[in-house]
């Protein structure tokens, strides 16, 4: 047995003793992802662990992951393993600035993407997935709506309802934000019976000669329900790594060899295990009065059928 999978199966007997549910993002490498007892998108990871009994989470994506999983179970001990895991867009903007921000627009419903921090969710109205922000921003009771972080998935959304008005700010993925039209056409060109499914944080000149737009989810409940044998992954490239293993008689290639999260990659199976040893990671704190408040956006979510 080699010593991943040695390291691996101490993980799972650990987790087991010592109470701990796994959480894996679609974004975390494989050896994590096997380990996992749940995988998928942020917001999802974070209603799972609401329903489970264990009272010890480990949340394997970023900081902002870690507080959504917290805000929604409080009562619960949340780990993120490797400390150093951000989001470079969680990051961009804070509760001071998008304050002034609310200031200059007064009468604008603020969206916050699910990928900011626990601390600017509490001045948000309403909070949003990339898989839901369409719906979510149809049925407010507002034409006017600031749509923050991402200005990308603001304009995807935007595209879709043009009835409404939107502010959208200078910010987003910059992983996503770094294809280009001319990647894209020729990853087209070298791959011309592959179908181009890209989330919409690529900038919209992606987005508008894509096969299929939307979430990580999303896009691999594409691929594996589609009859086309060939796909161009417009994401984190570890999708295209674990599509191949779910379906191993298509092919998948990468858009950009520049869409690789150094965020996503810096937790290791080694910071998980050493999270359940107690010998690394960070328990995620929050105060009564930030998930008090932040909760209230994801409630506003739940609402309106995040």
């Amino acid at each position: 047995m080699n010593t991943i999978a040695k390291l691996q199966q101490e993980i799972l007997r650990l987790k087991k003793e010592k109470d701990v549910c796994i959480l894996a993002h679609s974004y975390q490498s494989r050896d994590i992802v096997e380990v996992a007892d749940f995988t998928g998108d942020s917001y999802k990871l974070s209603v799972d662990a609401s329903k489970v009994e264990n009272k010890n989470i480990i949340m394997c994506g970023v900081r902002f992951m870690a507080e959504t999983c917290k805000i929604l179970s409080p009562e619960k001990n949340v780990f993120l393993p490797n400390p150093h895991a951000g989001c470079a867009m969680a990051d961009q903007m804070d509760r001071n600035f998008i304050s002034k921000v609310k200031k200059a627009y007064p009468d604008h419903t603020v969206v916050a993407y699910i990928n900011t921090t626990a601390e600017l969710k509490t001045i948000c109205d309403v909070c949003v997935t990339s898989s839901s922000a369409v719906e979510i921003c149809k049925k407010i009771d507002n034409d006017k709506i600031l749509f923050i972080p991402d200005c990308n998935l603001g304009a995807f959304v935007k595209k879709q309802l043009p009835e409404k008005e939107f502010k959208l700010l200078n910010g987003g993925c910059p992983i996503h934000a770094s294809v280009t039209r001319e990647e894209a056409n020729e990853a087209k060109r070298l791959h011309p019976d592959a179908l181009l499914l890209v989330h919409p944080e690529c900038k919209p000149e992606i987005s508008e000669i894509a096969d299929y737009v939307g979430s990580t989810s999303g896009i691999m409940q594409f691929a594996q329900n589609s009859d086309n044998k060939e796909f161009i992954i417009g994401t984190e490239i570890s999708i295209q790594e674990h599509l191949q293993y779910i379906c191993p008689d298509k092919k998948f290639y990468y858009l950009s060899g520049k869409l690789i999260c150094p965020d996503m990659r810096t937790t290791t199976l080694v910071d998980v295990y050493n999270c359940l040893n107690s010998d690394g990671g960070e328990e995620i704190k929050l105060d009564d009065n930030t998930i008090r408040d932040a909760k209230k956006c994801i409630d506003e979510m739940i609402r309106l059928g995040g």
